[in-house]
């Protein structure tokens, strides 16, 4: 087999790509590039890696890779990911894909144009327990779904107020936290979301100098009539958690740690305990099906229309806390 030659940008996550990437036989990881080059060398080192850019565009222009992982600030991902698409490479990109509509759009064309690969790490796909209760829902065990809800719970304040998050023109914590949840539940329950409402505020960044709302709860309705429920935070007093609640009219559904809870009724007898491992997942655990994609020419399992259906979800719910509005949602595909 030809090796698949790759790039990875950005070497904070991306030190994650670059492990996983070396696993998967067949595939060398010929370049790096970070904006610290203290860092990129260390990396480089580390992975016995050929090259290493300080600039993405050496990168993304190079005519020895085929793949490009993109884990750099959320403000470089536009450029990047068309400057990769332009130059004939495949695109493996960490959320969000984009920070606006237009750019989201721009990147459209550009895949378009080059017929090649686009994925995003939505990584709670591949939680062992997320994917038992899927394999539930589709076999109907459930009944009809009439509400679900998944929160993003993240101590991560710092990430914002003191971090390059909090330096960029536009941040949103829904599209770097919440996208994980609001992607979550489209794929468990197999169904899109019509239309959004929420608000926002900015208690616990309100000493700093971070510019915009830092948690947000929003409210869905899918097109099946299914309601959803989203809460956002990176300050909350407690462990790193995906909160997650599916109500249906057979069975509920509740996450815990370490243990879910399988209700089948309101008595203590009714309850079942789901021992299914959580969250059960690396960082770079949807690497290897995406190379697997390139090679058999497929879809990735999270499909080009997932990366940019997730994000209009996202803008629109972002919208609605700013407006104040219910905004229905409009998908670029």
């Amino acid at each position: 087999m030809k090796p698949l030659r790759v790039g990875v940008i950005g070497l904070g996550v991306g030190e994650q790509h670059v492990r996983s990437y070396q696993a998967i036989p067949g595939v060398v990881v010929q370049a790096v590039c970070d904006l610290n080059p203290a860092h990129l060398h260390a990396v480089q080192t580390r992975y016995g890696i050929p090259e290493a850019f300080v600039d993405s565009k050496m990168l993304t222009e190079s005519r020895d890779i085929e793949v490009v992982s993109i884990c750099s600030y959320d403000d470089s991902h536009a450029a990047q990911i068309i400057s990769a698409f332009n130059h004939g490479k495949h695109v493996m990109v960490e959320k969000p894909v984009a920070l606006n509509r237009k750019d989201a759009e721009k990147i459209l064309r550009a895949q378009d144009d080059s017929g090649l690969k686009l994925t995003s790490n939505l990584i709670l796909r591949q939680s062992p327990r997320f994917r038992q209760l899927r394999k539930w829902v589709e076999a109907g065990d459930f009944g009809d779904i009439f509400c679900i809800e998944g929160d993003y719970l993240h101590q991560i304040l710092w990430k914002i107020t003191s971090g390059w998050r909090g330096k960029m023109d536009f941040y949103s914590t829904i599209f770097g936290g919440g996208i994980h949840l609001i992607d979550l539940m489209r794929w468990l329950i197999q169904d899109e979301y019509a239309e959004v409402c929420g608000m926002g505020n900015k208690v616990l960044s309100k000493d700093s100098g971070y510019k915009f709302d830092d948690s947000f709860i929003n409210v869905f309705r899918f097109s099946s009539g299914t309601l959803a429920k989203t809460l956002t935070t990176l300050g909350p007093q407690r462990t790193k958690f995906h909160s997650l609640n599916l109500y249906g009219t057979k069975k509920t559904f509740v996450n815990h740690i370490p243990d879910a809870e399988l209700f089948t009724g309101d008595k203590i007898e009714d309850m079942q305990v789901v021992k299914t491992p959580y969250p059960g997942m690396e960082k770079g655990d949807l690497l290897p099906e995406f190379v697997a994609a390139i090679r058999e020419d497929t879809e990735p399992e999270v499909s080009r229309t997932d990366v940019f259906r997730v994000m209009d979800v996202c803008f629109a719910a972002a919208e609605a806390c700013e407006t104040g509005n219910t905004v229905s949602i409009n998908y670029l595909i």
